[in-house]
């Protein structure tokens, strides 16, 4: 595959057919997972699960890869397979429209993945398939919140229970604990304090999460989310090979 030639000349060819025979599944499709799916399918990955029950909406198109007025209103996990498998014909995608909860994490886990990238934005689906992997030994990266950052200088790569500052990374660190869960999840997150210059307007459009709650959003620049899914695609390669 004359496409891969440059990561091969890199690598080396053994660890090039090991990104090729690698099986990854990547949850949640937005700003941070675009980016990751991205990144792994340009380096060779040969094998992805993608799972995310949204569409794109006129608010993603400021962060979200697969967001463009061309695309408005169809389903991510269909778009994040249309680009990979334009990147590489040869690539098998399994896509899976669906909420992520108790009564889905174990079969959205099967078969068994090499690794699970954990980009979900929604708190309870994110404890649960963190919870999830940490008990059958799946190994996993975990993006934190990208939102309400402008610094990039400021991201950090480290153990969950080794995270500060950022607001979502604490609650996620307390609810695991409460489940027994301590360590060995490896995150992306950033120690910039969070902020929001301009209140959320009732008459903006909001964010819609599969249940048919509308949550308040947090304000993003484009590179932020970006930022995170690159870093989270770079431990994801480190961790394959």
């Amino acid at each position: 595959m004359r496409w891969f030639a440059r990561t091969e000349q890199l690598l080396g060819p053994e660890p090039m057919a090991r990104l090729q025979g690698a099986r990854v599944a990547v949850f949640g499709l937005g700003g941070v997972g675009s980016y990751v799916v991205e990144a792994l399918a340009r380096a060779g990955v040969g094998h992805f699960r993608l799972v995310d029950y949204g569409a794109v909406d006129a608010t993603n198109i400021n962060r979200q890869l697969f967001a463009l007025h061309s695309t408005l209103g169809r389903r991510k996990v269909d778009l994040a397979a249309e680009r990979i498998l334009d990147i590489n014909p040869q690539c098998e995608v399994d896509a899976r429209p669906g909420f992520l909860d108790p009564g889905t994490v174990e079969g959205l886990l099967e078969p068994r993945p090499d690794l699970v990238v954990d980009a979900i934005d929604s708190l309870n689906s994110k404890v649960t398939l963190l919870e999830a992997v940490h008990r059958l030994g799946i190994p996993v990266v975990s993006s934190m919140g990208a939102g309400g950052r402008v610094d990039a200088s400021q991201v950090r790569v480290g153990d969950i229970s080794e995270t500060l500052i950022c607001p979502l990374a604490r609650v996620v660190r307390l609810r695991l604990r409460r489940r027994g869960v301590v360590s060995g999840i490896p995150c992306v997150y950033s120690v910039e304090p969070a902020r929001n210059t301009t209140p959320f307007e009732a008459s903006d459009v909001g964010e819609h999460h599969g249940t048919g709650r509308v949550r308040q959003p947090i304000g993003t620049i484009s590179y932020m989310p970006a930022l995170f899914g690159l870093r989270v695609a770079q431990e994801v390669i480190a961790k394959l090979l």
